[in-house]
């Protein structure tokens, strides 16, 4: 009896459905009620009978709907939200409600590697199981250890780091993978020794890499572009070759020059299996952000991919780096990233580009522009000609004193771009749809719930025009950004103390 109670609590909005589906009947049964009774009827009652009918009965068919799609996103916050509690409050039942809903969201494949796509998989997560990551292995050539060779072991930092950002618990996943055994195995890690084991037990890397989603239950799964041995190579505008990949924006640097093409050597490095089918069957395809020129660019080359992901028909979104990259993409606007990727891939290989507002703090731009590094220009416009859609949101985020990309702020433009898609193709009512849009109201609603705290609330009291106090709001800028301030002219006053001393 509890529980029926709860679904007439006005935060479930589901009185007015059921409010809705009442009337319908009562139209419908008086409706029908009436042509039993009545004897002899004239048209103008029959008109009448009819449009009872038809409002009564359309009012039971749109209250079962609407109740049905509200249903469906009670359940789906109340899964959510018991999972962010913890395990010990999860409802079996939630759970495999969640789970099913998840296992029908969009077919979304990220392609890039290193940081910046593992921070696409930790946002893009929260909204689908149908993720495939599409991650560039290009580490040949180092010397392996002593360990290592024993294994023969392919190049597999990314791929691990991959499957840690799709994990459910990626705390606990990244110290599992990434614990060190010593004495004979030294060297190694326990990544190292699972993905050799499976690759044995499957015969192939590439299959073994598949199947490790199943294995570690986690969400989505891995794939390297290509498991053949290849060499990341740039020809740079002075005509000089650089056939090592972590040597390229060192020699750009010092020779004072910049990239002309890349490529890949040998130039016929094919598609591991299951990369071209997850393209092209993919809803959605991201592609970035990082590097540009050593971990998006590559995937792109080789063999058919490009053409796939042209002759797909998914949304191709590309997710610009909010700083340039000394030695790769020096005082780059976001049509110069957008130039690259077309001069290696050809036309048609990005719809939408999502580009950050570039609202972050002048001290740790400063603090990069000391490193080579600036804020990417926003020329909105000539990207707008290049017939790219542009779409600009507040992604960047200060983690550990660096700039970075917010994963939930990428995943939520993503989705939004899907969801306007669906709509567009009259499909509401899919429970695809249904779901990320709940989950979208979920994030905004919690972004809203946000209110900053003070330790002296009443220095946060402001006087208005009758005389009472007010709280003062704080800006969204001192509230991101309080603890840096506060450093910041800490540091500032200690340091005008000193030239005082000095003077003295």
């Amino acid at each position: 009896m509890k529980g029926f109670l709860e679904w007439f609590k006005s935060s479930t909005k589901m009185k007015r459905w059921i409010l809705m589906i009442l009337i319908g009947i009562i139209l419908a049964c008086y409706g029908m009620a009436t042509v039993l009774v009545t004897k002899e009827m004239s048209f103008a009652n029959v008109g009448k009978i009819i449009v009872i009918f038809v409002v009564g009965f359309t009012c039971i068919i749109l209250g079962v709907i609407f109740a049905q799609k509200r249903t469906m996103e009670l359940l789906i916050e109340a899964s959510d939200l018991r999972l962010e509690k913890g395990a010990k409050n999860v409802n079996v039942k939630s759970l495999i409600f969640n789970k099913k809903i998840y296992n029908e969201g969009p077919k979304i494949v990220v392609i890039g590697g290193g940081s910046g796509l593992n921070t696409v998989l930790k946002g893009i997560k929260n909204y689908t199981n149908n993720i495939t990551a599409i991650v560039t292995v290009s580490d040949y050539g180092k010397v392996p250890t002593n360990s290592r060779k024993e294994l023969e072991l392919l190049p597999s930092d990314d791929i691990k780091n991959s499957l840690i950002s799709l994990a459910y618990n990626e705390e606990e996943m990244e110290q599992l993978l990434d614990y060190t055994f010593s004495s004979k195995l030294r060297d190694l890690n326990f990544g190292d020794i699972y993905l050799s084991a499976m690759k044995n037990v499957h015969k192939d890397f590439s299959d073994a890499i598949s199947a490790s989603p199943k294995v570690l239950n986690i969400s989505g799964k891995v794939l390297p572009v290509t498991t053949d041995e290849m060499t990341i190579c740039a020809e740079l505008e002075n005509g000089m070759i650089v056939e090592e990949k972590e040597q390229i924006p060192q020699v750009v640097y010092d020779k004072v020059t910049k990239i002309s093409r890349m490529y890949i050597s040998p130039s016929n490095c094919i598609p591991a299996p299951g990369v071209l089918e997850a393209i092209s069957e993919a809803d959605a395809i991201i592609i970035g952000p990082g590097s540009l020129y050593t971990n998006v660019i590559p995937n792109l080359l080789i063999k058919n991919v490009a053409k796939t992901i042209k002759d797909s028909k998914a949304i191709k979104i590309y997710v610009n780096n909010i700083m340039t990259e000394p030695g790769q993409t020096d005082n780059y606007s976001i049509s110069d990233h957008i130039k690259a990727i077309v001069d290696h891939a050809g036309e048609g290989i990005i719809d939408y580009c999502i580009y950050d507002t570039g609202e972050i703090v002048p001290e740790f731009v400063r603090r990069y522009n000391k490193e080579g590094q600036d804020l990417v220009e926003q020329d909105v416009q000539k990207c707008k000609e290049q017939g790219i859609k542009m779409i600009q949101r507040n992604m960047s985020d200060i983690i550990d004193g660096n700039i970075r990309h917010n994963p939930r702020a990428i995943a939520e433009a993503v989705i939004e771009i899907i969801c306007d898609d669906l709509k567009y193709r009259d499909k509401e009512n899919d429970p695809e749809y249904i779901m990320m849009k709940a989950k979208i109201k979920e994030e905004k609603r919690k972004k809203r719930n946000i209110r900053p705290i003070y330790k002296n609330k009443s220095k946060n009291k402001v006087q208005n025009s009758k005389g009472s106090h007010v709280k003062r709001k704080a800006s969204k800028f001192n509230e991101k950004y309080k603890e840096r301030i506060k450093s910041i002219q800490t540091s500032e006053e200690q340091m005008y103390k000193n030239r005082k001393k000095l003077e003295k």
